[in-house]
């Protein structure tokens, strides 16, 4: 199997590239924004941390009546964690997701008088919350500029040659470096939508792509 080429990020071009294409990306997805159906800061921090190797259609179902019988951080520390997990276990990896929701809704409770935190510091202490579900939150919540990295903002970034990084996390740093602060949040949808529908892992639709002129890789397979 041959070996992958690297794609070559440089700022200076990156950033141009960016002027491109957000306008047309904005243009092809007006409604680009979170999937997860919520009502509440705090239900979007629970269908969050579901969302982690699922899907989001997956996760609306589950938390259709999952938010009826729970609806506060109090619910979820009152029940008995065998019953969350039955209750979520639909969306795979329940028992992890089960801790971490119970033990976030105590330190919600004990640590900010039962309200989600708006803040980057504040989120990622409460447990089973890492920069990408904050950053879900701050962005959709909280309105506040938020970079979230899953997979398919790794995956498009790198083709682009916005950033080299698969880190998730090292990668939001670098494309808050060259997305205007403006468009952070959005610009993740803009992306995830793009990788959903057009650019997808395997085989992107290059053909059809509507930023294919400005993307490095555009029709070069080994570049994938």
């Amino acid at each position: 199997m041959a070996k992958r080429k690297k794609i070559k990020v440089d700022k200076i071009e990156a950033e141009k590239r960016l002027k491109k294409i957000i306008p047309l990306l904005k243009k092809a997805y007006p409604n680009a924004k979170t999937a997860l159906n919520y009502k509440t800061p705090f239900q979007l921090l629970v269908a969050t941390i579901l969302s982690a190797q699922c899907t989001d259609v997956r996760v609306n179902i589950v938390t259709k009546d999952l938010f009826k019988k729970y609806k506060s951080p109090a619910d979820w520390v009152k029940a008995d964690l065998k019953q969350i997990e039955q209750d979520i276990k639909s969306t795979g990896f329940y028992r992890n997701k089960a801790v971490s929701i119970k033990n976030s809704s105590k330190d919600i409770i004990e640590q900010f008088n039962s309200k989600v935190p708006d803040k980057m510091a504040q989120l990622i202490t409460l447990h089973g919350v890492g920069r990408k579900t904050a950053n879900v939150v701050l962005g959709n919540a909280f309105g506040k500029p938020a970079i979230a990295c899953d997979t398919h903002v790794i995956r498009l970034s790198r083709r682009l040659a916005l950033s080299k990084n698969a880190d998730a996390v090292k990668l939001e740093f670098d494309l808050a470096e060259i997305v205007p602060k403006n468009n952070w949040t959005v610009f993740s949808h803009l992306l995830i939508f793009h990788g959903r529908n057009i650019c997808k892992a395997r085989k992107p639709d290059c053909e059809n792509c509507q930023i294919a002129q400005y993307c490095p890789a555009a029709n070069k397979p080994d570049l994938w």
